[in-house]
């Protein structure tokens, strides 16, 4: 039996056609997981060749002595005059100081991580989570969960997805000598910084 068409459009869809037509949609979700999405977002993509502040929300500059241990802070890079600009989600990073048991106490960079915000999975903004039990980053929209220490994901559908697609871009940090904590110029690949809303291998 022939399947009606559209409403208005005077014909009749056969079964053959119907049946091709199913095809093709199931090819396209069938390879859908395997596209690179994040390569289509607004990546920070320009060559940054110099260091730049990690300016907190209050416009300070953050410094080794004074920011909490397992505290976070959400941090636009790179950061324009155009405060429009600003906003877009591929410029939200996660800047944290780790828990003090993965050496959050430190005096030294290694105590700092800064990830893109934007989740591996479908590009929601995940957030740094600091509650005991917790400590971890949780994205909202699907539950996805990274290691703070990684970036890597461990639990929800970011988690299921294959490298570099389930581990956060991050960025790399330097102190200087007043405790001032600065971001290196970045590599845009999956084998450098990341990717934001692809990801990056994880270096073992």
């Amino acid at each position: 039996m022939a399947q009606q068409g559209p409403p208005g459009s005077g014909r009749k869809v056969s079964r053959r056609d119907f049946l091709k037509l199913m095809a093709a949609a199931g090819t396209i979700v069938t390879f859908i997981p395997f596209i690179d999405w994040g390569k289509y977002l607004p990546n920070p993509t320009s060559n940054v060749s110099a260091k730049a502040q990690v300016i907190l929300p209050d416009g300070t500059q953050a410094n080794l002595k004074t920011f909490p241990v397992n505290h976070s802070e959400s941090v636009i890079y790179p950061k324009t005059n155009d405060q429009v600009l600003n906003q877009e989600s591929f410029r939200l990073w996660q800047f944290i100081r780790l828990p003090q048991e993965l050496g959050g106490a430190r005096s030294d960079v290694s105590a700092f991580r800064m990830y893109s915000q934007v989740c591996l999975h479908l590009w929601c903004l995940w957030k740094y989570w600091p509650d005991p039990g917790r400590k971890r980053g949780e994205c909202p929209c699907h539950g996805s969960m990274y290691d703070p220490l990684t970036g890597k994901a461990f639990a929800g559908p970011a988690s299921l997805q294959s490298p570099p697609s389930n581990v956060l871009p991050m960025l790399n940090l330097e102190v200087d000598g007043s405790g001032n904590i600065w971001i290196l110029p970045p590599n845009w690949s999956p084998n450098g910084n990341g990717i934001v809303g692809f990801g990056r291998f994880l270096k073992e």
